[in-house]
């Protein structure tokens, strides 16, 4: 049995499940690596990250580069003698860094690898309609999210998903398979499988602004993924009456529309209703620009379309 020392890296919410496991686990975390703290909210105070505020309760030591490659900095990560390194939703790595670990470096990326490599493969799943996806660890290389699989776990994505329901349970399942992950790394008792290039591979590049926006002309199967897939973050998003909506949460309606794509027809009370490329959807959840998110009959109570 090897004794291991520890050094994670990740940042948001969902790096933190597989932290804090780790750690009642009694694993020894030497020393955790997450962005620099940021500016947030109207007041623009700086916002430090989830995975700094819980090793921070932890007691375990932070170190919060703004450069990766600085000599500086590899020799700080250095002094902490650590023989493998876990990542969780973190920035690309330096060969520098990565390599430098006697046991290696592995990640958590939420998909069944090879597929939906990339930033957003929780998001682009539920968009492109699949009915299962997963998490898998595997040991980084150079390309990203191409190294060799350690360990992976199936998710079914249910049809009443959207990307924050699913988050939240690949976050819980992820966190598992690290705790797994480094259990068979300190016992030396992993196998690990080459990923399959010859496969139609789908990627899940990062989602910009632009890639967000319904296009009313697709079917309403494709529209209900599109948001569910977006929902909670980053939106879908749609312009109505010259202003902009996000839109969160719509169903299929049964009721039949004469009109263009992309014509809206509301009752002024509990209905917003949008023609799509075959039939039409019921908005039940949006929120106009500068405002709060709504439910469709808050909504109406105070605005119109």
């Amino acid at each position: 049995m090897r004794d291991l020392r520890i050094v994670f890296m990740g940042t948001p919410e969902f790096a933190v499940g597989s932290l804090k496991i780790l750690a009642e686990n009694k694993f020894n975390i030497v020393a955790v690596i997450t962005a620099p703290d940021r500016p947030k909210g109207r007041g623009q105070k700086l916002a430090i990250s989830p995975v700094k505020e819980y090793a921070l309760a932890q007691n375990i030591p932070v170190l919060q580069p703004s450069n990766l490659k600085s000599p500086e900095f590899n020799q700080v990560l250095k002094s902490y003698n650590a023989n493998l390194q876990v990542v969780v939703a973190f920035r690309m790595l330096p060969e520098v860094i990565w390599a430098m670990p006697e046991f290696g470096t592995f990640n958590l990326h939420a998909s069944l690898l090879p597929q939906y490599r990339g930033a957003a493969p929780i998001n682009w799943a539920i968009m492109n309609g699949e009915t299962e996806t997963g998490v898998t660890t595997f040991f980084i290389k150079h390309e990203i999210d191409t190294g060799s699989i350690i360990l992976q776990e199936k998710e079914p994505i249910h049809k009443n998903d959207n990307a924050g329901s699913l988050y939240h349970r690949l976050m819980e399942k992820g966190a598992k398979l690290v705790l797994k992950t480094v259990e068979q790394v300190r016992d030396k008792s992993y196998e690990l499988t080459v990923q399959d290039e010859l496969q139609v591979i789908k990627h899940a590049p990062k989602l910009f602004k632009e890639d967000c926006k319904i296009d009313w002309s697709w079917d309403s199967e494709r529209i209900n993924n599109f948001i569910r897939g977006l929902s909670p973050y980053p939106a879908a998003w749609t312009e109505l009456s010259g202003k902009s909506y996000k839109i969160f949460d719509i169903e299929v309606s049964e009721k039949h529309m004469e009109a263009a794509s992309g014509t809206v027809r509301s009752n002024g009370k509990d209905e917003i209703l949008i023609k799509t490329g075959d039939m039409a959807i019921a908005v039940r959840e949006l929120q106009v620009q500068g405002k709060k998110r709504m439910k469709t009959i808050d909504f109406l109570r105070g605005n119109s379309i």
